[in-house]
């Protein structure tokens, strides 16, 4: 089969389940799998699909954003893993922005019995801070319906009334060329200017963020330690070599 069959199949097939694994994508052409391996290789290359582990799925749309219900039914077990180490790196006596997004709402119950102090733009976190007792300051700002996140010239002049001795940031987009990325480009200055007024920045993002880009640019990939649950061991080193990454596999 030419190559430009393989590569119409593989698309078509992608159109049709958003997620393919390698081995439907193998019987489907009836090519070895080193074959799909370098046609999924090339079409990555020429941004027409994402490669995952096993197999591949559809590039998100750049300014496509999923509520917070929406987020939080997917790859629960990865983002409670990622939350989970990260509130370890919280120290008594820190000073923390919390980010909005599914994954800082898992670092709270971590944080219980700390001796911090929590900043958030975060609406749905504010329940589970106070449930946990952890001293919090919600940012002004208008609220975003979608995501619960305070934005705006109002979360920017509240924020910039403090300063932290470490941020997590969620991201939509996690990309070893085009860095941190978010669908809206003032919860990006929110998130960007956070990371700015912090000794050190963490993002947190589950593996399906990885290789992807959204519309509003947060900050370059050397900005933060990146926390995932899953790099490809063939992505180390394009990652590694611009920022600090720790995989969290259990």
């Amino acid at each position: 089969m030419l190559t430009e069959e393989r590569h119409r199949i593989i698309l078509e097939l992608l159109a049709e389940k958003e997620v393919v694994k390698l081995q439907e994508l193998v019987e489907a052409t009836n090519s070895s799998e080193s074959t799909i391996r370098r046609d999924l290789t090339q079409l990555e290359k020429e941004k027409k699909l994402r490669r995952i582990h096993g197999g591949a799925t559809l590039l998100q749309k750049k300014r496509e954003e999923l509520s917070v219900l929406e987020k939080s039914t997917k790859h629960i077990q990865e983002k409670k893993r990622i939350a989970e180490y990260a509130a370890s790196l919280v120290q008594n006596g820190d000073c923390i922005y919390l980010d909005a997004g599914t994954t800082t709402f898992e670092m709270i119950p971590h944080l219980q019995g700390k001796d911090i102090v929590v900043v958030t733009n975060g609406i749905m976190h504010l329940d589970m801070l106070l449930e946990y007792d952890v001293p919090t300051y919600l940012l002004g700002g208008f609220m975003k319906k979608k995501t619960k996140a305070l934005i705006g010239r109002g979360a920017l002049q509240s924020l910039k009334s403090y300063s932290f001795d470490k941020c997590f940031i969620g991201a939509n987009g996690v990309h070893y060329e085009y860095g941190y990325t978010t669908p809206d480009p003032e919860e990006a200055m929110v998130k960007y200017t956070a990371m700015q007024l912090s000794q050190k920045a963490y993002v947190l993002a589950d593996h399906s963020k990885l290789n992807e880009s959204a519309f509003a640019k947060i900050a370059e990939l050397h900005e933060a330690t990146l926390i995932t649950n899953e790099l490809a061991e063939e992505w180390l080193e394009p990652y590694k070599a611009k920022t600090a990454v720790e995989v969290v596999t259990k």
